[in-house]
């Protein structure tokens, strides 16, 4: 059994880990001034990590970060100085139907959500967006902010899909990872491929690529590219 002294080790670590990450948003300009938030699954345990609500990037600190149960509401005994982000049910309930992902993050960023505008699908014209997402980018319903509705449509929309993104029609992005840097990435490279998408269409229609072809290049990237390949999240 997970003793009381490794589990505070724990929560202090993914504290640490969570605040440092929101300044990726910042660094990648995924996000402007309170918005966005990255979460965390703290390991061994049955809470995760998240940033607090309506606390700009350059207030956040290791010890603001919010301890929450997979109910979505602080835990007790953590010292949560602030209340929790608004997506906070949103996320509980992805960590508590997809006990794989480590990580959830929620951007606007602007390219990607540019489509989720749209209620439009980014397609898998770029080899790039076959290695990291297997496919397209998919989109998500509309859902109101404050329940568990977002993180139902996240589970919905990305289960049984290789996507790791998912716009959520009218609203943002929503990834998941492995933890929570895996989540950054993912937030990192659906703008990234957004972006450079949306300039090939205003050239003329991109060409598709096949689904043989996509599958490939998905396979290569998650088990042989890099150093430490670990496959794709289940």
């Amino acid at each position: 059994m997970t003793s009381d002294t490794d589990i505070r080790e724990a929560v202090r670590a993914t504290r640490e880990r969570v605040a440092a990450l929101h300044h990726e948003l910042v660094r990648y300009g995924l996000v402007v001034w309170t918005g966005g938030n990255v979460s965390e699954r703290v390991p061994g345990t049955e809470l995760f990590v998240i940033k607090p609500s309506g606390v700009t990037t350059d207030e956040l600190t290791p010890e603001n970060q919010v301890v929450c149960t997979l109910d979505g509401v602080p835990a007790d005994g953590w010292d949560n100085t602030h209340g929790p982000s608004s997506d906070t049910a949103a996320a509980a309930y992805v960590y508590r139907t997809m006990p794989s992902v480590g990580g959830v993050v929620h951007t606007h960023s602007t390219y990607a959500t540019a489509w989720a505008a749209r209620g439009e699908e980014v397609p898998c014209v770029l080899t790039a967006m076959a290695d990291e997402f297997g496919g397209p980018i998919p989109i998500g319903p509309f859902a109101i902010i404050g329940d568990d509705s977002i993180g139902r449509g996240i589970v919905e929309t990305l289960t049984g899909h290789r996507s790791r993104a998912v716009l959520m029609q009218n609203h943002g992005v929503f990834t998941i990872g492995k933890d929570g840097r895996d989540a950054v990435k993912a937030a990192v490279m659906a703008e990234d491929v957004a972006r450079t998408v949306h300039i090939s269409r205003q050239l003329g229609e991109p060409i598709p690529i096949s689904a043989e072809n996509v599958d490939r290049l998905f396979d290569r990237y998650q088990n042989v590219y890099g150093q430490t390949p670990s496959g794709a999240l289940q």
